[in-house]
């Protein structure tokens, strides 16, 4: 038997997304349905609440970081909505340009936006498949 403990994980903390000004990033974010959970600007960060949980989208400062074409290439993080197809028309009507979608998936539809440093976000649904989701 070995003294070594082997980790688990847990669940989510935070999400990073680089990015050159956080006064820009926050005021895109919040055009695009986020409400901002705290800010410091003095540390270079904001997090932005996803939902009711604790984790968030956690925007950090980079020096020298300029924007970047959609799609730079970056993970995606997709984000449950109860209709992307809905989320994708409030999108444009903030003036948020689509990067793509809405698109059909095996269980809904998907929209993706990028914000301005190539940070590339997708809203998704559960139509196809409700027993998946959050909200069956």
């Amino acid at each position: 038997m070995s003294d070594e403990q082997s980790y688990e994980l847990l669940g989510f903390d935070n999400v990073l997304l680089p990015v050159g000004d956080l006064a820009e990033a926050v005021g895109f974010y919040e055009r695009a349905g986020f409400a901002v959970a705290f800010r410091l600007d003095e540390a270079g960060i904001a997090v932005l609440r996803v939902g009711g949980e604790t984790p968030g989208i956690l925007l950090r400062r980079e020096d020298g970081f300029g924007h970047r074409p959609p799609p730079w290439p970056s993970p995606r993080v997709w984000l449950e909505v109860p209709d992307a197809r809905v989320a994708a028309r409030e999108l444009r009507n903030a003036d948020i340009a689509l990067l793509d979608g809405p698109f059909s998936t095996a269980t809904g539809w998907t929209v993706e936006i990028a914000d301005p440093w190539g940070n590339v976000l997708g809203f998704t649904d559960y139509r196809k498949r409700p027993e998946l989701g959050r909200r069956p």
